[in-house]
């Protein structure tokens, strides 16, 4: 039993003692008490006044009493207003130390063969374009999510969907066909993702330049648009225009009607979409040579992937593609339609009609069979159901999608998973840059690759600056750069509150000070650091520390906090946070660094003080460790 547990009961027990009543758990409120007040633990005693029938203050000194004469881990007690704050004795603190340092993962629980299985998927790329920024910060919070998942005792299984057909896919391989002349990865000295992304650019350049030709042969047949020299400015103009409180007038309102149709017949109408259009109906018609294209390209991309996966230090268990869950997906709609769970319209489209649950009619296949992205999920749903029990499904996936996965949700439902309409979408913010936001279509996107490379560098370039690796030798020395570089990338992405969006500053993410990953893991190296001096003196730290002395604030402090932990880690399991993880370990990391420069360690003189804080040490460090391991963030031994 935890101490909150054991002083709720007490609780309990003194109002039933005290005022011959019976109260719930719920009401019997205990919380970790505020750094400004003292004591360890307060009971909150307003929601007891109705039971006791007197004022806050008397309430709280009545249960304090009780709880004082009748629980020896009660030290003593103080009341402010309606507050009754514990402090508990050093024993227990000490005794808790000692329990808390017999365990490799405090924090944890262990899953059995009764635990739940709970399916995470993250990444998601598409096949036409290396990984990003926006990917980076995907990955880094799927697979710290799954590791959180682990220590809250679920078993785990990562997955991700590889986007490896549709439109996108067929506007990078039409580009490569038109203008790549056969390059391949090899010829070109690139990586596969970056050069199939390369033509992706192309195309949409290409795509435009026809757009815009269109749309100057056009223009003379829509009599409303009033500035025939530039157009795109027009329609932006009435764009803004409309989306603000003024609104367009009735002329304007015409001519943004007719910006709009010949916007959209261009879009439509350009050669180069209708080649692309021809490119996917000819793939999921299995043209061999359009097929063979296909499976080379991607697997240019698969070879550019799994590099960047390493670098991030991320994996999966198990991988799907949409090339074969579409098909699946298909069938299970076209089994909808003739159940009466969809309909098919006159055009040959198929719809879920979803107004009964407030929302519309959402399309399933198009007019000439082919799949759409929903689809695709319903597919995949289908073949993770046929491979894993599935108790919880999470998808990690940005909050632009959040519509879909309603949808998803309930047609998966409709469809009789069990675990459909209680999915999980981890829905999160989007990243972006100093300089704003990224655009894949028109290159300007940050380059996953290239930002790794580039932290590793500034890594690199710091530490030598600091003289933090003097002494070590190459090798050594590489191997610490990489890992503070993605210490820092990863932390400064999961220290901010999934559900927000960010702005990613790589130079304030590297600093060695502050609520940064490279402080905390300095923080564990010089923590390390202290028994290696301790070896060099012949200390030989204890398994468990005396228990019968004083211990100073600074300790109490630290054991509090690593005492905390369990209910952190179970607190970023509900909510899907490693941002809560993230502001523990740094919170921990402060508060063993103002313990470390006021409390002598190895220079105490007291040898049961001494050992008492070196076992501290080891279990403050041991925490940082479990902590950041949950973030996917190694921690050097030296630093």
């Amino acid at each position: 039993m935890n101490i909150e547990m054991q002083l709720k009961g007490k609780l309990i027990a003194a109002v039933k003692e005290l005022y011959n009543q019976e109260i719930n758990e719920n009401q019997a409120q205990v919380q970790i008490t505020r750094k400004d007040l003292t004591g360890d633990f307060t009971i909150v005693v307003f929601p007891l006044l109705k039971v006791s029938k007197k004022s806050p203050e008397d309430t709280a000194k009545d249960i304090g009493e009780y709880i004082k004469n009748n629980d020896p881990t009660v030290a003593s007690f103080n009341v402010v207003k309606g507050f009754l704050n514990i402090e508990l004795a050093t024993d227990y603190w000490l005794n808790l130390i000692n329990e808390i340092a017999g365990k490799e993962k405090h924090g944890y629980v262990a899953a059995d063969e009764n635990s739940p299985l709970t399916m995470i998927e993250y990444s998601s790329p598409n096949t036409n374009k290396p990984l990003h920024l926006g990917h980076i910060r995907n990955n880094l919070l799927g697979y710290s999510v799954s590791r959180i998942a682990a220590a809250n005792g679920n078993k785990v299984v990562k997955t991700n969907i590889v986007n490896d057909r549709g439109i996108h896919i067929c506007k990078s391989m039409l580009a490569w066909k038109k203008w790549g002349e056969g390059v391949t990865p090899e010829s070109a000295g690139k990586k596969g993702d970056h050069l199939v992304g390369d033509f992706y650019v192309k195309f949409d350049k290409e795509y435009k330049a026809e757009i815009n030709t269109i749309i100057k042969e056009k223009i003379s047949e829509y009599p409303a648009i009033k500035d025939t020299e530039d157009f795109k400015a027009t329609f932006a103009a009435l764009k803004n225009k409309k989306k603000t409180k003024e609104g367009l007038n009735d002329e304007e309102n015409e001519q943004f009607k007719a910006c709009e149709e010949l916007s959209k017949y261009a879009e439509n109408n350009a050669p180069l979409i209708l080649e692309a259009r021809e490119m996917l109906l000819k793939w999921e018609a299995k043209d061999p040579e359009v097929y063979a294209d296909w499976k080379m390209m991607n697997q240019w991309v698969y070879t550019g992937f799994d590099v960047t996966y390493k670098k991030l230090g991320v994996d999966f268990d198990k991988i799907y593609y949409e090339s074969e869950t579409y098909t699946e997906g298909r069938d299970m709609v076209l089994q909808g339609v003739e159940k009466g769970l969809f309909k098919r319209r006159e055009d040959g489209s198929v719809w879920a009609d979803l107004s009964d649950q407030g929302l519309d009619q959402k399309l399933l296949l198009r007019k000439d069979g082919t799949s759409v992205y929903m689809t695709q999920d319903i597919g995949t749903a289908k073949l993770r159901f046929d491979d894993f029990d599935i108790d919880n499904m999470v998808y990690v996936v940005g909050n632009e999608q959040d519509y879909h996965f309603q949808v998803l949700a309930l047609l998966l439902d409709k469809l009789g998973f069990k675990w459909g309409k209680d999915l999980v979408h981890f829905s999160y913010g989007m990243v972006e840059l100093p300089q704003g936001k990224m655009k894949s279509r028109e290159g300007t996107v940050v380059d996953a690759d290239d930002l790794v490379d580039e932290m590793v560098k500034t890594a690199r370039e710091m530490s030598k600056e600091l003289g933090k690796l003097d002494g070590y030798s190459l090798e050594e020395a590489e191997k610490v750069y990489k890992m503070i570089a993605l210490g820092a990338l990863k932390y400064f992405i999961l220290k901010v509150d999934p559900r927000k969006n960010m702005t990613f500053n790589p130079e304030e993410s590297i600093d060695f000070n502050g609520n940064t990953g490279p402080f905390i893991q300095y923080t564990h190296a010089r923590i390390q650091s202290i028994f290696r001096k301790a070896a060099e003196k012949g200390i030989e730290v204890a398994e468990t520390a005396p228990t019968n002395i004083e211990i100073g604030e600074k300790e109490n402090n630290l054991i509090r906090t690593i005492a905390n932990f369990p209910n952190v880690v179970a607190e970023a399991g509900k909510t899907f946070s490693p941002a809560i993880i993230a502001n523990f370990v740094y919170d921990l990391a402060k508060e063993y660094n103002q313990f470390y420069h006021d409390c002598p360690i190895l220079f105490e003189e007291d040898e049961k003080k001494r050992m008492m804080r070196l076992v501290l040490c080891k279990t403050v460090g041991k925490t940082i460790k479990n902590a950041m391991w949950l973030l996917g963030i190694d921690v050097p031994e030296k630093m």
